[in-house]
């Protein structure tokens, strides 16, 4: 069974996630990393949420990561309402920060924690695409 196609409502574009959005238009996922501290963090903001410094500097993410926890959700809200069974997840990414995201493109009963993932990235409209995952192909 795969994924049922998930509505992608277009992003609100504020001026501390307006590079972010415009990065996913062309496939790229952007964090945020701290001069000071030298963490990684998403999502998008004025300060770095470890040491509360103004000195961060996009940085491209190389798109991987793990699954944290998951979860298939039957029964959803809003643009959701329709769409059936999907898998709403957390990805740990391989820079460090953890991202609220849905899982694609595959079979929910397949899935597991710590199963590799990687982004990919759904049209949303003009000023941004949603990043999404889907698993690793074994042996990738």
């Amino acid at each position: 069974m795969n994924t049922p196609q998930l509505p992608s409502p277009p992003p609100v574009v504020a001026p501390e996630t307006a590079t972010f959005w415009a990065a996913t238009l062309d496939g790229r996922l952007l964090l945020q990393r701290c001069e000071n501290c030298g963490k990684a963090g998403y999502y998008p903001r004025y300060v770095c949420a470890n040491c509360h410094s103004t000195s961060l500097v996009d940085t491209e993410a190389t798109g991987q990561g793990r699954i944290y926890s998951y979860t298939v959700t039957t029964r959803g809200i809003l643009e959701y309402a329709k769409a059936g069974s999907y898998v709403l997840a957390m990805v740990e990414l391989d820079e460090g920060p953890k991202m609220i995201t849905n899982i694609v493109d595959c079979d929910p009963g397949d899935l597991s924690i710590g199963q590799r993932v990687e982004v990919v990235f759904c049209e949303a409209g003009p000023d941004g695409a949603l990043p999404r995952f889907r698993p690793v192909a074994p042996g990738a």
